[in-house]
């Protein structure tokens, strides 16, 4: 059992709190920093964990105090059997809970949001990314469908919030990753992950009203983030295949349909936040036997690449790995997480809007996933 219980100095002995925003410190402390009243204005990271070795944790970070708390799962929910799980690969708010899909598990771990005090879990099998519409939450799945081939179809799951069951399920491509809601569809990146030489290219979509794939969009392959903007498009990323195609970021017109643009911009995942999306990306080259990494800032509304450095005072140098990006949606401040080399704690950075940097601090292992609370 692993514990990263230790609360750090934000901006170090070195620099002083000079860099911190006024009023904010990260001081050491105890557990009565996590509770019903600290957990209100601040965001959750899920830390992924290795895989196979149970160390998927939950960090908190309160923008009120400047507090850092890490593995808080564990401190409010004692008695839980293996603590949070294996693998954190996505999280989410919805309805006044906390959704983590905890991948090697085959769950979805559900907490109350102000409290992160267990409530249950979804049930299913190699479960990636989850999404929400009208009362109910949709989890992609790895796994096959009632009487599928193995290997062949992943599938969504329909779940009842309320009860924590499944209630329907639509088959779509191989090793389905994240999923966005525009309109009345929901749009699914399938991947073919496991199938190097073999990926997926397709994009499928559900109707959500009879809750079955009406038809796939050819992308491009290995696609993996599907996120929505606020005029109707849906921006996808694709992986490559490590080789010779190159990860790039695609545009779908989902009045049509169709693949609208595209941007040569390696992505490994992006946050939306007004008409900026946030990117970084991480390329692995098996030609090269090494990653390329990049940071840039998308303007959605005339989609094209604004600027292929948000990181401006040089930090990004200290980045061995990023693993994660968020921005506040108040402050506008920039989160960018770096996993390092994957077996140790990683750390979470804060750069101001200009993208100077704020503070740091350390977290669990593969830091990567973001959920804002608000009062």
């Amino acid at each position: 059992m692993r514990f990263y219980r230790s609360l750090l100095l934000v901006c170090g002995l070195l620099t002083g709190l000079a860099a911190c925003r006024k009023g904010a410190t990260v001081v050491p402390g105890d557990d009565t920093h996590v509770g019903a009243d600290s957990l209100r204005n601040g965001f959750y990271l899920l830390n992924e964990g290795n895989m196979g070795m149970n160390l998927a944790t939950l960090d908190y970070y309160n923008s009120g105090t400047g507090i850092y708390s890490s593995n808080i799962y564990s401190t409010i929910n004692p008695g839980a059997t293996k603590e949070l799980g294996d693998v954190g690969n996505d999280l989410k708010i919805y309805g006044g809970r906390l959704y983590a899909v905890i991948a090697m598990s085959d769950k979805v771990e559900v907490m109350d949001v102000h409290t992160a005090k267990r409530i249950g879990q979804i049930n299913v099998p190699s479960c990636r990314y989850i999404t929400f519409y009208k009362g109910k939450a949709y989890v992609s799945s790895y796994a096959t469908t009632a009487g599928g081939t193995s290997g062949v179809n992943g599938y969504v799951a329909e779940v009842d919030t309320a009860t924590l069951q499944v209630i329907r399920t639509a088959g779509v491509g191989r090793q389905p990753e994240e999923m966005a809601i525009s309109g009345d569809k929901l749009y699914v990146a399938n991947s073919g992950g496991y199938s190097p030489g073999n990926f997926e290219r397709s994009l499928s979509v559900i109707d959500m009203q009879t809750f079955k794939e009406t038809k796939r969009i050819d992308v491009a392959v290995n696609l993996h983030h599907v996120k929505a903007d606020r005029y109707g498009d849906i921006y996808v990323t694709s992986r490559g295949d490590y080789y010779d195609l190159h990860s790039k970021l695609y545009v779908i017109n989902t009045q049509l349909d169709i693949v609208k643009d595209s941007l040569q911009l390696a992505v490994s995942d992006l946050w939306i936040s007004g008409d900026s999306a946030y990117v970084y990306g991480v390329e692995w080259s098996y030609i090269t036997n090494k990653n390329t990494i990049s940071y840039g800032i998308v303007d959605i509304k005339n989609e094209h690449i604004l600027t292929n450095r948000f990181i401006t005072d040089g930090t990004d140098a200290q980045i061995t790995t990023p693993s994660g990006i968020a921005v506040d949606p108040t402050t506008k401040e920039i989160y960018v997480t770096d996993a390092k080399d994957n077996l140790l704690p990683g750390t979470l950075y804060c750069f101001s809007p200009a993208g100077k940097k704020k503070w740091s601090v350390t977290t669990g292992d593969i830091p990567g996933h973001f959920a804002f609370v608000r009062n």
